[in-house]
């Protein structure tokens, strides 16, 4: 997001994943909505879509208050307090 358009061939480099691996990964991204691609010649450009991070961003944000509070139900039964009445 930060470097913009790329190539795909630059999303491989260093990744430590074959190219198909990453092409496959690609598509599952392109049909959430998460990226899009743009054909140049022979090569495949992609940019992330802002609009579809947008949407799960508000979506976590939205299940926020039910994570936390269940996340410190966990730490209480963990830590041997109960957080519910008895």
């Amino acid at each position: 997001m930060e470097r913009g358009e790329l190539p795909a061939g630059d999303l491989i480099d260093g990744k430590g994943m074959s190219g198909a691996a990453i092409s496959r990964h690609l598509k599952v991204l392109r049909e959430a909505g998460l990226v899009q691609q743009r054909v140049q010649g022979t090569r495949r450009m992609y940019s992330v879509q802002p609009e579809g991070l947008r949407a799960i961003a508000e979506w976590t944000i939205s299940k926020r208050q039910f994570w936390e509070s269940s996340l410190d139900r966990l730490g209480s039964i963990l830590e041997g307090e109960p957080s519910w009445p008895t």
